[in-house]
Protein backbone atom coordinates (compact mmCIF):
# COMPACT_ATOMS: atom_id res chain seq x y z
CA UNK A 1 0.00 0.00 0.00
CA UNK A 2 2.99 2.02 -0.98
CA UNK A 3 -0.10 4.73 -2.57
CA UNK A 4 -1.15 5.71 0.60
CA UNK A 5 -1.23 6.30 4.01
CA UNK A 6 -3.05 4.74 6.97
CA UNK A 7 -3.10 6.37 10.65
CA UNK A 8 -3.58 2.58 12.16
CA UNK A 9 -3.80 -1.00 10.58
CA UNK A 10 -7.52 -2.58 9.47
CA UNK A 11 -8.60 -5.53 8.55
CA UNK A 12 -10.70 -5.94 6.00
CA UNK A 13 -11.81 -9.56 6.42
CA UNK A 14 -13.38 -8.06 9.77
CA UNK A 15 -15.90 -5.67 7.75
CA UNK A 16 -19.56 -6.84 7.89
CA UNK A 17 -23.04 -5.55 6.40
CA UNK A 18 -23.75 -4.43 10.25
CA UNK A 19 -24.06 -0.62 10.58
CA UNK A 20 -22.19 -0.65 14.10
CA UNK A 21 -19.06 -2.64 12.17
CA UNK A 22 -19.45 -1.42 8.63
CA UNK A 23 -16.78 1.54 7.56
CA UNK A 24 -17.45 5.28 7.16
CA UNK A 25 -15.74 6.68 4.44
CA UNK A 26 -15.23 10.54 3.98
CA UNK A 27 -14.50 12.51 0.83
CA UNK A 28 -12.00 15.83 1.79
CA UNK A 29 -13.03 18.50 -1.10
CA UNK A 30 -15.99 19.87 -0.93
CA UNK A 31 -17.14 17.59 1.91
CA UNK A 32 -15.29 17.25 5.38
CA UNK A 33 -14.25 20.94 4.17
CA UNK A 34 -15.96 23.44 1.86
CA UNK A 35 -13.48 23.93 -0.20
CA UNK A 36 -11.56 22.26 -2.81
CA UNK A 37 -7.69 22.05 -1.65
CA UNK A 38 -6.35 21.69 -5.16
CA UNK A 39 -7.27 24.79 -5.85
CA UNK A 40 -6.71 26.05 -2.77
CA UNK A 41 -3.16 24.97 -3.14
CA UNK A 42 -2.63 26.92 -6.30
CA UNK A 43 -3.18 30.17 -4.61
CA UNK A 44 -1.19 28.92 -1.78
CA UNK A 45 1.89 28.52 -3.19
CA UNK A 46 1.77 31.53 -5.27
CA UNK A 47 1.10 33.51 -2.27
CA UNK A 48 4.03 31.60 -0.62
CA UNK A 49 6.54 31.53 -3.29
CA UNK A 50 5.16 32.99 -6.51
CA UNK A 51 7.80 31.42 -8.42
CA UNK A 52 7.47 27.86 -7.03
CA UNK A 53 4.18 28.04 -7.49
CA UNK A 54 4.68 28.48 -11.28
CA UNK A 55 7.06 25.97 -11.39
CA UNK A 56 4.58 23.54 -9.73
CA UNK A 57 1.88 24.22 -12.28
CA UNK A 58 4.51 23.76 -15.27
CA UNK A 59 4.24 20.36 -13.88
CA UNK A 60 0.64 19.85 -14.71
CA UNK A 61 1.18 18.20 -17.54
CA UNK A 62 2.89 15.38 -16.12
CA UNK A 63 -0.59 14.05 -14.56
CA UNK A 64 -3.18 15.71 -11.71
CA UNK A 65 -1.56 13.45 -8.53
CA UNK A 66 2.01 14.73 -9.44
CA UNK A 67 0.86 18.42 -9.27
CA UNK A 68 -1.13 18.15 -6.39
CA UNK A 69 2.21 16.43 -4.97
CA UNK A 70 4.39 19.31 -6.32
CA UNK A 71 1.64 22.27 -4.78
CA UNK A 72 1.34 20.34 -1.53
CA UNK A 73 5.34 20.98 -0.75
CA UNK A 74 5.22 24.55 -2.67
CA UNK A 75 2.23 25.90 -0.51
CA UNK A 76 1.44 24.59 3.14
CA UNK A 77 -2.43 24.34 3.54
CA UNK A 78 -3.26 25.12 7.26
CA UNK A 79 -5.52 22.32 8.46
CA UNK A 80 -6.79 23.94 11.82
CA UNK A 81 -8.42 27.23 9.70
CA UNK A 82 -10.18 25.41 6.88
CA UNK A 83 -13.93 25.76 6.67
CA UNK A 84 -15.47 22.33 8.17
CA UNK A 85 -18.66 21.34 7.36
CA UNK A 86 -20.16 20.80 11.01
CA UNK A 87 -22.79 18.33 9.36
CA UNK A 88 -20.17 16.10 8.39
CA UNK A 89 -18.02 16.48 11.66
CA UNK A 90 -21.02 15.35 13.26
CA UNK A 91 -21.46 12.71 11.60
CA UNK A 92 -18.03 11.70 11.46
CA UNK A 93 -18.17 11.85 15.58
CA UNK A 94 -21.59 9.80 15.92
CA UNK A 95 -19.91 6.71 14.13
CA UNK A 96 -17.05 7.08 16.11
CA UNK A 97 -19.33 6.41 18.91
CA UNK A 98 -21.11 3.67 17.55
CA UNK A 99 -17.48 2.18 17.62
CA UNK A 100 -17.30 2.19 13.72
CA UNK A 101 -14.30 2.17 11.79
CA UNK A 102 -13.98 6.21 10.31
CA UNK A 103 -11.56 6.74 7.48
CA UNK A 104 -10.88 10.06 5.06
CA UNK A 105 -10.10 9.19 1.32
CA UNK A 106 -9.23 11.81 -0.57
CA UNK A 107 -7.93 12.58 -3.84
CA UNK A 108 -5.85 15.68 -2.15
CA UNK A 109 -2.32 15.00 -1.68
CA UNK A 110 -1.32 12.32 1.20
CA UNK A 111 -0.07 15.06 3.16
CA UNK A 112 -2.78 17.58 2.55
CA UNK A 113 -5.26 14.70 4.14
CA UNK A 114 -3.00 13.67 7.14
CA UNK A 115 -2.69 16.81 8.28
CA UNK A 116 -6.61 17.37 7.96
CA UNK A 117 -6.71 13.61 10.04
CA UNK A 118 -3.82 15.18 12.54
CA UNK A 119 -5.51 18.32 13.12
CA UNK A 120 -9.51 16.57 13.39
CA UNK A 121 -8.35 13.44 15.57
CA UNK A 122 -11.41 11.79 14.06
CA UNK A 123 -9.73 8.99 12.25
CA UNK A 124 -8.34 5.92 11.73
CA UNK A 125 -7.05 5.83 8.35
CA UNK A 126 -6.40 8.60 5.88
CA UNK A 127 -5.65 7.89 2.29
CA UNK A 128 -4.95 10.25 -0.36
CA UNK A 129 -2.86 10.76 -3.92
CA UNK A 130 0.65 10.16 -3.56
CA UNK A 131 2.14 12.00 -6.56
CA UNK A 132 1.63 9.07 -9.14
CA UNK A 133 -2.22 7.72 -8.58
CA UNK A 134 -4.44 10.31 -8.37
CA UNK A 135 -7.03 9.01 -6.07
CA UNK A 136 -10.79 9.63 -7.25
CA UNK A 137 -13.35 8.38 -9.03
CA UNK A 138 -13.00 4.75 -10.12
CA UNK A 139 -9.45 4.57 -8.81
CA UNK A 140 -10.88 5.29 -5.70
CA UNK A 141 -13.54 3.19 -5.89
CA UNK A 142 -11.58 0.01 -6.76
CA UNK A 143 -9.12 0.98 -3.59
CA UNK A 144 -12.07 1.01 -1.00
CA UNK A 145 -13.41 -2.09 -2.45
CA UNK A 146 -10.27 -3.46 -2.39
CA UNK A 147 -9.56 -2.38 1.27
CA UNK A 148 -13.12 -3.10 2.89
CA UNK A 149 -15.03 -5.56 0.47
CA UNK A 150 -18.02 -4.60 -1.80
CA UNK A 151 -20.19 -3.26 -0.09
CA UNK A 152 -18.64 -2.94 2.91
CA UNK A 153 -18.50 1.17 3.79
CA UNK A 154 -20.60 3.87 3.56
CA UNK A 155 -19.16 6.89 1.91
CA UNK A 156 -20.01 10.34 1.82
CA UNK A 157 -19.28 12.61 -1.06
CA UNK A 158 -20.31 15.47 -3.28
CA UNK A 159 -20.00 14.87 -6.75
CA UNK A 160 -20.67 13.18 -9.79
CA UNK A 161 -16.77 12.03 -9.59
CA UNK A 162 -18.35 10.18 -6.79
CA UNK A 163 -20.74 8.05 -8.66
CA UNK A 164 -18.18 4.96 -9.00
CA UNK A 165 -17.33 4.78 -5.08
CA UNK A 166 -21.19 5.16 -3.85
CA UNK A 167 -22.04 2.46 -6.85
CA UNK A 168 -19.56 0.11 -4.57
CA UNK A 169 -20.59 1.10 -1.24
CA UNK A 170 -23.17 -0.09 0.91
CA UNK A 171 -24.65 3.29 1.75
CA UNK A 172 -24.58 6.68 -0.16
CA UNK A 173 -24.48 9.83 1.48
CA UNK A 174 -24.49 13.18 -0.55
CA UNK A 175 -23.36 16.63 0.36
CA UNK A 176 -24.90 19.77 -1.48
CA UNK A 177 -25.37 17.87 -4.54
CA UNK A 178 -27.63 19.26 -7.13
CA UNK A 179 -31.05 17.75 -7.96
CA UNK A 180 -30.61 16.33 -11.18
CA UNK A 181 -27.33 14.53 -9.54
CA UNK A 182 -28.95 13.69 -6.57
CA UNK A 183 -31.29 11.41 -8.98
CA UNK A 184 -28.59 9.61 -10.54
CA UNK A 185 -27.71 8.91 -6.59
CA UNK A 186 -30.73 7.45 -6.00
CA UNK A 187 -30.87 5.53 -8.95
CA UNK A 188 -28.06 3.30 -7.54
CA UNK A 189 -30.13 1.63 -5.56
CA UNK A 190 -29.82 0.88 -1.94
CA UNK A 191 -29.21 3.28 0.93
CA UNK A 192 -29.16 6.46 0.32
CA UNK A 193 -29.36 9.77 2.26
CA UNK A 194 -28.79 13.93 1.75
CA UNK A 195 -26.77 16.79 3.48
CA UNK A 196 -28.34 19.68 1.76
CA UNK A 197 -26.72 23.17 1.78
CA UNK A 198 -28.75 26.30 0.35
CA UNK A 199 -27.50 27.36 -2.60
CA UNK A 200 -26.52 31.41 -2.44
CA UNK A 201 -25.97 32.07 -6.39
CA UNK A 202 -23.81 34.81 -7.47
CA UNK A 203 -24.85 36.70 -3.89
CA UNK A 204 -21.38 35.58 -2.48
CA UNK A 205 -19.43 36.52 -5.29
CA UNK A 206 -21.02 40.03 -5.39
CA UNK A 207 -20.04 40.53 -2.33
CA UNK A 208 -16.41 39.38 -2.96
CA UNK A 209 -16.42 41.83 -5.42
CA UNK A 210 -16.87 44.84 -3.37
CA UNK A 211 -18.79 46.84 -4.80
CA UNK A 212 -19.20 49.20 -2.14
CA UNK A 213 -15.37 49.66 -2.28
CA UNK A 214 -15.93 51.33 -5.93
CA UNK A 215 -16.69 54.84 -3.90
CA UNK A 216 -12.55 54.81 -3.85
CA UNK A 217 -12.98 55.34 -7.74
CA UNK A 218 -14.95 58.26 -7.43
CA UNK A 219 -11.35 59.70 -7.03
CA UNK A 220 -11.04 59.83 -10.88
CA UNK A 221 -13.62 62.76 -11.09
CA UNK A 222 -11.37 64.98 -9.10
CA UNK A 223 -9.42 66.13 -11.98
CA UNK A 224 -12.30 67.07 -13.20
CA UNK A 225 -14.18 69.00 -10.77
CA UNK A 226 -11.16 70.59 -9.27
CA UNK A 227 -10.71 72.18 -13.34
CA UNK A 228 -14.64 72.91 -13.30
CA UNK A 229 -14.77 71.32 -16.16
CA UNK A 230 -18.22 70.23 -16.99
CA UNK A 231 -17.85 69.28 -20.87
CA UNK A 232 -19.73 66.06 -21.50
CA UNK A 233 -16.97 64.68 -23.83
CA UNK A 234 -15.10 65.28 -20.72
CA UNK A 235 -17.72 63.81 -18.45
CA UNK A 236 -18.14 60.62 -20.62
CA UNK A 237 -14.39 59.70 -20.76
CA UNK A 238 -14.33 60.01 -16.64
CA UNK A 239 -17.88 58.16 -16.40
CA UNK A 240 -15.54 55.32 -18.64
CA UNK A 241 -12.34 55.53 -16.69
CA UNK A 242 -14.23 55.12 -13.53
CA UNK A 243 -16.16 51.61 -15.03
CA UNK A 244 -13.19 50.18 -15.70
CA UNK A 245 -11.49 51.12 -12.53
CA UNK A 246 -14.35 49.13 -10.90
CA UNK A 247 -13.61 46.42 -12.95
CA UNK A 248 -10.19 46.08 -12.88
CA UNK A 249 -10.67 46.88 -8.87
CA UNK A 250 -12.87 43.86 -8.32
CA UNK A 251 -10.53 41.65 -10.46
CA UNK A 252 -7.81 42.93 -8.40
CA UNK A 253 -9.82 41.86 -5.12
CA UNK A 254 -10.92 38.64 -5.70
CA UNK A 255 -7.26 37.75 -6.36
CA UNK A 256 -6.28 39.31 -3.29
CA UNK A 257 -8.91 37.55 -1.50
CA UNK A 258 -7.50 34.12 -2.74
CA UNK A 259 -3.90 34.70 -1.94
CA UNK A 260 -5.23 36.14 1.57
CA UNK A 261 -7.17 32.28 2.23
CA UNK A 262 -5.03 31.93 4.98
CA UNK A 263 -4.52 34.59 6.94
CA UNK A 264 -8.26 35.70 6.80
CA UNK A 265 -9.19 32.53 8.40
CA UNK A 266 -7.11 33.70 11.12
CA UNK A 267 -8.81 37.05 11.50
CA UNK A 268 -12.02 37.64 13.47
CA UNK A 269 -14.06 39.23 10.57
CA UNK A 270 -12.30 38.51 7.64
CA UNK A 271 -12.87 34.70 8.33
CA UNK A 272 -16.50 35.25 7.19
CA UNK A 273 -15.34 36.52 3.64
CA UNK A 274 -16.93 34.46 0.97
CA UNK A 275 -13.71 32.40 -0.33
CA UNK A 276 -12.82 32.08 3.53
CA UNK A 277 -15.81 30.33 4.58
CA UNK A 278 -16.27 28.14 1.78
CA UNK A 279 -19.53 29.75 0.58
CA UNK A 280 -18.17 31.33 -2.84
CA UNK A 281 -15.93 28.44 -4.97
CA UNK A 282 -12.02 29.37 -5.35
CA UNK A 283 -12.53 27.93 -9.44
CA UNK A 284 -15.18 30.07 -9.34
CA UNK A 285 -13.31 33.05 -8.08
CA UNK A 286 -10.74 32.70 -9.94
CA UNK A 287 -12.45 33.18 -13.27
CA UNK A 288 -14.35 35.42 -12.05
CA UNK A 289 -11.23 37.35 -11.47
CA UNK A 290 -9.81 36.86 -15.15
CA UNK A 291 -13.28 37.74 -16.14
CA UNK A 292 -13.03 40.69 -14.73
CA UNK A 293 -9.86 42.40 -15.69
CA UNK A 294 -10.70 41.03 -19.29
CA UNK A 295 -13.86 43.59 -19.50
CA UNK A 296 -11.68 46.83 -17.36
CA UNK A 297 -9.10 46.07 -20.06
CA UNK A 298 -12.14 46.21 -23.13
CA UNK A 299 -13.15 49.32 -21.02
CA UNK A 300 -9.63 50.99 -20.68
CA UNK A 301 -9.50 51.37 -24.85
CA UNK A 302 -13.15 52.87 -24.89
CA UNK A 303 -11.35 55.55 -23.12
CA UNK A 304 -9.00 55.85 -26.46
CA UNK A 305 -6.03 57.31 -24.30
CA UNK A 306 -2.81 55.68 -24.19
CA UNK A 307 -1.84 57.70 -20.64
CA UNK A 308 -4.84 56.25 -18.98
CA UNK A 309 -4.35 52.39 -20.56
CA UNK A 310 -0.81 53.08 -18.93
CA UNK A 311 -1.97 53.66 -15.35
CA UNK A 312 -4.80 51.00 -15.37
CA UNK A 313 -2.20 48.79 -16.35
CA UNK A 314 0.14 49.98 -13.54
CA UNK A 315 -2.34 50.57 -10.86
CA UNK A 316 -3.26 46.25 -11.31
CA UNK A 317 0.56 45.57 -11.45
CA UNK A 318 1.08 47.45 -8.17
CA UNK A 319 -2.04 46.52 -6.78
CA UNK A 320 -1.12 42.69 -7.65
CA UNK A 321 2.38 43.06 -6.09
CA UNK A 322 0.50 44.31 -3.24
CA UNK A 323 -1.33 41.14 -2.49
CA UNK A 324 1.71 39.17 -3.20
CA UNK A 325 4.23 40.85 -1.65
CA UNK A 326 4.33 44.25 -0.78
CA UNK A 327 1.44 44.19 2.04
CA UNK A 328 3.82 42.14 4.13
CA UNK A 329 6.77 44.83 4.41
CA UNK A 330 7.14 47.32 6.71
CA UNK A 331 6.02 50.79 5.70
CA UNK A 332 6.35 49.80 2.21
CA UNK A 333 2.77 49.19 2.15
CA UNK A 334 1.19 51.93 3.20
CA UNK A 335 3.42 53.56 0.96
CA UNK A 336 1.94 51.32 -1.70
CA UNK A 337 -1.99 51.90 -0.53
CA UNK A 338 -1.18 55.78 -0.58
CA UNK A 339 -0.14 55.64 -4.05
CA UNK A 340 -3.16 53.51 -5.34
CA UNK A 341 -5.35 56.02 -4.33
CA UNK A 342 -3.29 58.62 -5.62
CA UNK A 343 -3.30 56.84 -9.10
CA UNK A 344 -6.96 56.90 -9.32
CA UNK A 345 -6.99 60.98 -9.46
CA UNK A 346 -3.82 60.60 -11.81
CA UNK A 347 -6.31 57.96 -13.97
CA UNK A 348 -8.75 60.68 -14.14
CA UNK A 349 -6.62 63.47 -15.60
CA UNK A 350 -4.94 60.82 -18.20
CA UNK A 351 -8.27 59.72 -19.23
CA UNK A 352 -9.84 63.36 -19.70
CA UNK A 353 -6.42 65.11 -20.57
CA UNK A 354 -6.70 67.66 -17.60
CA UNK A 355 -3.15 68.36 -16.53
CA UNK A 356 -2.98 67.56 -12.89
CA UNK A 357 -2.00 70.36 -10.37
CA UNK A 358 1.09 69.97 -8.48
CA UNK A 359 -0.92 71.20 -5.30
CA UNK A 360 -3.59 68.37 -5.80
CA UNK A 361 -0.63 65.32 -6.59
CA UNK A 362 1.22 67.30 -3.11
CA UNK A 363 -2.33 67.70 -1.04
CA UNK A 364 -3.41 63.66 -2.25
CA UNK A 365 -0.23 61.81 -1.30
CA UNK A 366 -0.17 63.02 2.12
CA UNK A 367 -3.86 62.75 2.83
CA UNK A 368 -3.99 59.18 1.52
CA UNK A 369 -0.76 58.22 3.36
CA UNK A 370 -3.10 59.09 6.81
CA UNK A 371 -5.59 57.47 5.47
CA UNK A 372 -3.57 54.44 4.80
CA UNK A 373 -1.86 54.58 8.12
CA UNK A 374 -5.46 54.71 10.24
CA UNK A 375 -6.31 51.66 8.51
CA UNK A 376 -2.99 49.59 9.95
CA UNK A 377 -3.85 51.63 13.19
CA UNK A 378 -7.17 50.20 13.21
CA UNK A 379 -5.93 46.71 12.52
CA UNK A 380 -3.11 46.86 15.49
CA UNK A 381 -5.58 48.29 17.87
CA UNK A 382 -7.99 44.97 16.66
CA UNK A 383 -4.89 42.76 17.86
CA UNK A 384 -4.33 44.38 20.85
CA UNK A 385 -7.98 43.96 21.68
CA UNK A 386 -8.24 40.27 20.66
CA UNK A 387 -4.62 39.29 22.04
CA UNK A 388 -2.49 38.95 19.09
CA UNK A 389 0.87 40.21 19.04
CA UNK A 390 0.85 40.87 15.29
CA UNK A 391 -1.62 42.13 13.19
CA UNK A 392 -2.26 38.88 10.68
CA UNK A 393 -0.36 38.68 7.43
CA UNK A 394 1.26 42.06 7.90
CA UNK A 395 4.81 43.18 9.24
CA UNK A 396 3.79 45.20 12.49
CA UNK A 397 3.80 44.21 16.16
CA UNK A 398 1.22 45.76 18.13
CA UNK A 399 3.97 47.80 20.31
CA UNK A 400 4.27 49.84 16.90
CA UNK A 401 0.56 51.13 17.51
CA UNK A 402 2.24 54.39 18.72
CA UNK A 403 4.41 55.13 15.96
CA UNK A 404 1.80 54.19 12.79
CA UNK A 405 -0.67 56.27 15.45
CA UNK A 406 1.90 59.27 14.74
CA UNK A 407 2.82 58.91 11.36
CA UNK A 408 -1.11 59.41 10.84
CA UNK A 409 -2.09 62.30 12.68
CA UNK A 410 1.77 63.79 10.67
CA UNK A 411 0.69 62.70 7.22
CA UNK A 412 -3.11 64.36 7.87
CA UNK A 413 -2.08 67.29 9.48
CA UNK A 414 0.58 67.95 6.66
CA UNK A 415 -1.96 67.51 3.36
CA UNK A 416 -3.93 70.40 5.40
CA UNK A 417 -0.59 72.34 5.24
CA UNK A 418 -0.76 71.67 1.32
CA UNK A 419 -4.04 72.89 1.16
CA UNK A 420 -3.44 75.95 2.64
CA UNK A 421 -0.33 76.57 0.70
CA UNK A 422 -2.37 75.94 -2.61
CA UNK A 423 -5.31 78.79 -1.21
CA UNK A 424 -2.73 80.91 -2.18
CA UNK A 425 -2.19 79.92 -5.69
CA UNK A 426 -2.92 81.80 -8.94
CA UNK A 427 -5.46 78.46 -9.65
CA UNK A 428 -7.42 79.23 -6.81
CA UNK A 429 -8.00 83.34 -8.04
CA UNK A 430 -8.11 82.13 -11.37
CA UNK A 431 -11.18 79.21 -10.27
CA UNK A 432 -13.04 80.47 -7.69
CA UNK A 433 -15.24 83.68 -7.19
CA UNK A 434 -14.70 84.04 -3.52
CA UNK A 435 -12.13 81.80 -2.52
CA UNK A 436 -11.87 83.33 1.10
CA UNK A 437 -14.66 80.42 2.17
CA UNK A 438 -12.14 77.81 1.22
CA UNK A 439 -10.54 78.86 4.33
CA UNK A 440 -13.29 76.81 6.27
CA UNK A 441 -11.84 73.69 4.82
CA UNK A 442 -8.92 73.50 6.69
CA UNK A 443 -10.28 73.70 10.03
CA UNK A 444 -13.15 70.90 8.91
CA UNK A 445 -9.96 68.30 7.58
CA UNK A 446 -8.10 69.07 10.51
CA UNK A 447 -11.37 68.10 12.66
CA UNK A 448 -12.48 64.79 10.58
CA UNK A 449 -8.71 63.78 10.70
CA UNK A 450 -8.13 64.21 13.95
CA UNK A 451 -11.33 62.12 14.63
CA UNK A 452 -11.07 59.51 12.28
CA UNK A 453 -7.45 58.95 14.37
CA UNK A 454 -9.42 58.87 17.10
CA UNK A 455 -11.88 56.69 16.52
CA UNK A 456 -9.21 54.23 15.10
CA UNK A 457 -7.43 54.49 18.38
CA UNK A 458 -10.86 53.35 20.17
CA UNK A 459 -11.33 50.43 18.13
CA UNK A 460 -14.40 51.70 16.47
CA UNK A 461 -13.08 51.68 12.81
CA UNK A 462 -13.57 47.80 11.75
CA UNK A 463 -13.73 48.94 7.95
CA UNK A 464 -11.52 50.55 5.34
CA UNK A 465 -11.46 54.58 6.54
CA UNK A 466 -12.78 55.74 3.37
CA UNK A 467 -15.93 52.78 3.58
CA UNK A 468 -16.06 53.91 7.25
CA UNK A 469 -16.74 57.28 6.48
CA UNK A 470 -19.33 57.11 3.98
CA UNK A 471 -21.19 55.27 6.97
CA UNK A 472 -20.41 57.72 9.29
CA UNK A 473 -22.80 60.19 9.95
CA UNK A 474 -19.86 63.03 11.22
CA UNK A 475 -18.41 62.18 8.26
CA UNK A 476 -20.56 63.00 5.88
CA UNK A 477 -21.79 66.41 7.56
CA UNK A 478 -18.54 67.31 7.51
CA UNK A 479 -17.74 66.18 3.53
CA UNK A 480 -21.64 67.88 3.03
CA UNK A 481 -19.47 71.09 4.68
CA UNK A 482 -17.01 71.42 2.44
CA UNK A 483 -18.94 70.62 -0.20
CA UNK A 484 -21.02 73.69 0.26
CA UNK A 485 -17.76 75.40 1.34
CA UNK A 486 -16.48 74.84 -2.28
CA UNK A 487 -19.81 75.87 -3.95
CA UNK A 488 -19.79 79.24 -2.03
CA UNK A 489 -16.83 80.03 -3.17
CA UNK A 490 -17.21 79.15 -6.86
CA UNK A 491 -20.62 80.77 -7.44
CA UNK A 492 -20.92 83.56 -4.78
Amino acid sequence: MNMMTALSAFDAGTAAPGTARRVLVVDLDNTLVRTDLLHESVWRALAMAPANGIAALSRMPRGRADLKAQLAAAGRIDAATLPYDTDVLEMVRAARAQGRLTVLCTAADTRIAQSVAAHLGLFDEVYGSDGVTNLKGRAKADFLTARFGEGGFDYIGDSAADLPVWRRAHAAITVGLRPSLRRRVTSIGGEVSHIARPGKGFAPYLKAMRPHQWLKNILVFLPVLAAHDFAPATWLAAIAAFCAFNMVASSVYLTNDLLDLEADRAHPRKRLRPFASGEAAVLHGSLLAAGLLALGACLALLVGRAEFIAVLAGYYLLTTAYSMALKRNLIIDISTLAGLYTMRVVAGSAATGIPLSQWLIGFALFFFFALAAVKRQAELVDGLATGRDKAAGRAYETADLPIVTMMAIAAGYAAVLQFALYLNSDDVLRLYQSPKFLWGVGPILLFWISRMVMQAHRGQMHDDPIIFAVRDRVSLLCGLAVVGLGLAAALL
